[in-house]
Parts: C-alpha cells; structure tokens; sequence
C-alpha cells in the first residue's frame, strides 16, 4: 500500500481519482466502497470526476455494527471478538462488499476507524483507522495511524484509500 504525503492537496488527490478511473475503465472494473468513519466520503468523492458512473459502482455507509453485519454480512462474532476498528473486521467489508456487488469484476476498499476527538482507548487511540482491499485475488488491510483533527483523520483516509486501489489495480 503507497505511503502517501500526509498533507494531500486536492489536486493531487483528483490526479490519484483520473489515474484510479483510468485504470478501472482499462481493466473493465468497477470499484465499490465499505465505509464506516468516513461516512461515505470516499464514495463522494469518486463521484465527484464526470463520467464516474463508468468504474464506480456502489458505496455501502455501514457506520454501526449492526448495518456492517447486515448490508455486508460481517460476522457478529468477529465484531464482538475484535472489535469493529480491526483487521479482522474491515477485512471481511471489503469481502463483503465485493460479494454483495456481485463479485464480477468489482474491487472494494473498506474502512474503520476512530475519527475522535473521542471513542480512542489505550489499544486504539483516535487516529487508529484500518483499510481494507478486496478483489477477485483476495482480502488485505493496512492499518493508519492518523494525528489531527476528526476532519483531518477523515480526509486522510480518503486519500489513502484512493491511493491504496491505485497501487493494487497497476499491479492487478
């Protein structure tokens, strides 16, 4: 996953966006997103770029854990057991995104997270967002670990994130 500049301006994150369309339009994919502490904004925006109806698919806002189990099939178990903000979790989004697309030729990315200022502990401070990837190749995840404001640790989620499909679809 990229290691992006933690201060992205927004033409380079619409650089990222043209780059990640391209390469969805090529590779005949359509990219779907599991979203928790962004609330959709990476789903906002990809929309933003005319012509997304061509590699965006659907986004799923699951921001508690009751819409994670029921719009992607996220075990509850899995929840309870390692709470909504793990590897575990975001990783079976981005499965569950996929699956719930239709499978073929859809990539998901996935996030969870604690945006603050408050809900962080000691094992997971605010800040502590993972990632998650999925395509017909399988699962990964990456976990952040963001400083700023809430909108801060937002936004920088969504630029990884953008960049993170980016990285995975050149080597797809």
């Amino acid at each position: 996953m990229p290691d992006l500049q933690k201060e992205t301006d927004s033409s380079d994150l619409e650089s990222l966006l043209k780059e990640l369309s391209n390469l969805l339009i090529k590779k005949n994919l359509m990219l779907v997103t599991a979203e928790s502490c962004t609330g959709g904004l990476i789903a906002a925006t990809c929309t933003e770029l005319p012509g997304s109806s061509q590699w965006f698919d659907r986004g799923f806002v699951t921001y508690t854990n009751e819409a994670k189990h029921d719009m992607l099939g996220v075990p509850v178990d899995l929840i309870e057991q390692h709470g909504a903000v793990s590897q575990q979790v975001v990783e079976a989004m981005a499965a569950g995104a996929v699956t719930k697309a239709g499978n073929k030729n859809r990539i998901a990315i996935s996030v969870s997270g604690i945006a603050g200022p408050d809900g962080g502990t000691s094992d997971k401070p605010v800040g502590t967002v993972w990632v998650g990837y999925a395509d017909d190749k399988g699962v990964e995840s990456k976990l952040l670990q963001l400083d700023g404001s809430r909108a801060d640790i937002r936004q920088e989620t969504v630029e990884f994130s953008v960049g993170c499909a980016l990285t995975h679809l050149v080597n797809y």
